[in-house]
């Protein structure tokens, strides 16, 4: 049986909109259909850490703009 070889974790996004370049050039690939499974399976992994990565961001995004606020979200009504 073949021995695994040790991945390194992949690095973390520069930035939200790196991870959300990355996520959505990998879901291209999924939906492609063409990745045999391993490497599908990885990038369902991958996707789940880049959208995690995106949430956490926009999240951290949200607690600051609630303090710049007064403390309270107010609902976006477009002008």
């Amino acid at each position: 049986m073949p021995k695994a070889l040790a991945k390194t974790p992949p690095a973390e996004p520069e930035s939200y909109e790196a991870a959300l370049q990355e996520l959505e050039a990998l879901v291209a690939r999924i939906e492609a259909g063409q990745l045999p499974l391993e490497q599908m399976l990885a990038g369902y992994q991958r996707g789940a850490q880049l959208l995690q990565f995106c949430r956490d961001r926009l999240d951290a995004v949200q607690e600051q703009i609630k303090l710049l606020d007064g403390g309270a979200l107010k609902p976006w009504t477009p002008e």
